[in-house]
């Protein structure tokens, strides 16, 4: 076993190596001209321009906070230590994919331009790999180091400050970059499309600039931020359940041989090692591009995340079963979550792409105008929900039959395990989107405008199923949270108690007050874009391609509004259960826990496929697949309509309703002791 655990932060160390060398590697190729390099550049600067700002906010937040857990009882030290780590490595991965994206965009154009097809598909995944890589890499390291330290029985509970700080950048990350990428994307899409008729990405577009940097710091650094929070929060919340398992669940699993101690610390070790061996996978799927890049784009990003799912599941079988000497269980517990993700993913792949029928209804509709396009679209996301969350719930009820809990918790790693390559082709879908900007800005051939638009379409459906992953891992890893929260009660509350009910109405009414607050905010934002936009476009030397835009006034004032408007619906979560907790007990805050987590995943997934539904009717009438009805038509205006509400919904409300359940168990976990010693003396 100590060996074992040795291994673990060496591990996470060789996936950043591999990270560097594909980083390394994407640099190397050729970047276009002179128009491409300074368009790409703008993008870069603004993009890290963004981020630092957003750093520098998140600092103060963090440092606050990691001064109150030192003197906070039964945390010290070790949390406060384990929750800066958490926070560092999070950012961290942000700062390493967002900057690999920005290098990859102009390359990808200049790919599609030199090379065809098969060479921009291979530079834009290679971009996205290096979030990919890092995200996995990172959270093994970290995880990894402080089990070192803090792996005891005695001292686990200390790990929780690490989940609690990746929690708190995520959502921060997500909700910014949320709110500035999309009202950059919707601001810049009614001044331009909307009003002024210009083509998406004109360069005579005052938000083109804005809207290319948002895809960047919401798509790529917030994404890779949610997902690692994901991702580090189900192992340990893995871990926190494995410590405190009774011997009942211990024998229901199936260790075999050692003490009822040895066989806990077994079950403690068993998330970092589904870490490790999902690592070697991820690292073994994203180098299978190489091979995969001549097929179908779709097919390619399909196979290669199939060759690191189907290598984990073979390598934690073996491993588990042999080397560990581990029930079968585990192995089953971990295939359940695994099929659950794929098939959630795949459900959400049919209701938003273009190549099947609910999303061409979508863009059938739109001839008939706007509101059939609202209409029809809020319908496909209202099917697309049954599905995915029929899934979850019987996924949830075999894992529980195989394992408790603790099953219910592997499950949720079945699915996040070999994250290095779901992030890979998540993030491939904005580098592709920048690659078209790009592509149109500085008036490349045609040809290569259409090899983007291919690509960027099958990125939105990769995204699409990416989120997909997101929310179902996020019921899982919630679900966990809220067991290893209810772990430590002394008493386990009953449903009838009055508390649990009077936590469930609200918590499910603060989703909705979530989701209108972030909607709010961002089309209030948009609106001030749009504002500026207007005024800049009245200039006729603008409008006439004879004098450039103040692109930097917009990129300036999206960034601006994105971090004023971030704090508040961030901090809700955070608050809400420690306050509600402090005044109201432990039972208000379990209440408050499963009343928002039933009403976000249902609320999250229509949100997303909605949204992804709504993008991808636009462009399939953009593609002139609907004779007579192609771009600048009265049917292309109408879905362009649909995608400006879709945006909103699928890139910053859906994405963040995951976070925002997450952060709250998370909060709750950690904080538990103080939470319940302040309501002792309230």
């Amino acid at each position: 076993m100590s060996t074992w655990i040795m291994i673990a932060p060496l591990v996470g160390l060789i996936g950043l190596l591999v990270a560097y060398l594909i980083f390394i590697s994407l640099k190397k190729q050729p970047d276009g001209n002179d128009k491409m390099r300074e368009i790409a550049k703008s993008i870069y600067d603004g993009a890290m321009a963004f981020l630092f700002r957003e750093y520098k906010v998140l600092s103060i937040f963090v440092l606050i906070i990691f001064v109150l857990m030192l003197f906070a009882p039964s945390l010290g030290w070790k949390t406060a230590l384990a929750f800066l780590v958490g926070a560092l490595c999070s950012i961290i991965a942000g700062f390493f994919g967002m900057n690999a994206a920005t290098k990859a965009n102009v390359r990808t154009s200049e790919a599609a331009r030199s090379g065809g097809l098969a060479k921009a598909l291979f530079i834009s995944y290679n971009g996205g790999a290096v979030m990919g890589l890092a995200v996995a890499s990172l959270g093994l390291f970290g995880v990894g180091v402080l089990y070192v330290f803090f792996g005891s029985i005695e001292n686990i509970q200390y790990i929780n400050g690490f989940a609690m700080g990746a929690s708190s950048i995520a959502l921060f990350a997500r909700v910014g970059g949320g709110i500035y990428t999309k009202a950059a994307d919707v601001g810049s899409d009614l001044v331009g499309k909307v009003e002024a008729g210009i083509p998406e990405d004109d360069p005579r577009n005052p938000g083109v600039i804005a809207d290319n940097v948002g895809d960047n710091v919401g798509d790529i650094a917030g994404m890779g931020a949610d997902i690692f929070e994901s991702y580090v929060g189900s192992i340990i919340a893995t871990m926190a359940i494995a410590a405190t398992a009774s011997a009942t669940l211990i024998a229901s699993i199936g260790v075999v041989g050692g003490s009822e101690a040895v066989s806990r610390s077994t079950l403690m070790f068993i998330p970092i090692l589904l870490a490790i061996l999902g690592l070697v996978a991820s690292i073994i799927g994203v180098l299978s591009m190489r091979v995969l890049k001549n097929s179908d784009p779709a097919k390619a990003l399909r196979y290669s995340t199939f060759i690191g799912a189907g290598l984990f599941l073979i390598l934690t079988y073996f491993v588990t079963t042999n080397i560990f000497a581990v029930s079968y269980k585990i192995f089953i517990a971990v295939l359940v979550g695994t099929l659950a993700g794929t098939f959630i993913g795949l459900i959400t792949e049919y209701y938003t792409s273009a190549d099947f029928k609910p999303t061409r209804t979508v863009a059938e509709y739109a001839v008939e105008g706007e509101a059939f396009v609202v209409t029809k679209g809020d319908a496909v996301g209202s099917k697309s929900v049954m599905l995915p969350v029929a899934i979850i719930g019987i996924s949830l009820v075999i894992s529980a039959s195989i394992g408790g809990t603790y099953g219910i918790a592997i499950a949720a790693l079945g699915m996040l395990s070999f994250v290095g390559t779901t992030v890979s082709i998540d993030a491939f879908g904005p580098i592709a989107d920048n690659a078209g900007g790009l592509a149109e800005s500085c008036h490349l051939d045609p040809e290569v405008r259409k090899i983007t638009d291919k690509l960027d379409s099958v990125g939105n459906t990769t995204a699409a199923v990416g989120k997909g992953f997101a929310i179902g891992s996020a019921a899982f890893a919630t679900v966990s949270l809220i067991c290893a929260y209810v772990s430590n009660l002394k008493v386990v509350p009953t449903i009838d108690s009055f508390m649990v009910i009077a936590g469930c109405i609200i918590g499910g009414a603060l989703i909705e007050f979530f989701c209108a607050l972030l909607t709010d905010n961002t089309i209030a934002s948009a609106k001030e874009l749009a504002d500026v936009g207007d005024r800049q476009l009245s200039d006729p030397a603008i409008l006439a391609g004879e004098k450039d835009p103040d692109y930097n006034e917009l990129v300036a004032l999206a960034t601006k509004t994105a971090l004023k408007r971030m704090l508040l619906p961030s901090v809700i979560a955070l608050a809400v259960p420690f306050v509600g907790g402090a005044i109201l007990g432990p039972e208000f805050v379990i209440g408050i826990l499963l009343g928002a987590t039933v009403v976000a995943i249902p609320r999250a997934i229509f949100m997303g496929n909605s949204g992804g539904s709504f993008d991808n009717a636009k462009k399939y009438i953009e593609s002139g697949a609907i004779e007579g009805h192609g771009k600048g038509s009265a049917a292309h205006k109408a879905a362009v309509t649909g995608d400006t509400i879709g945006d909103t919904r699928k890139d910053v409300v859906g994405v963040a309703l995951d976070i925002f359940i997450k952060m709250m168990s998370t909060v709750a976990t950690t904080l538990f002791v103080v939470i319940t010693a302040l309501y002792s003396l309230i």
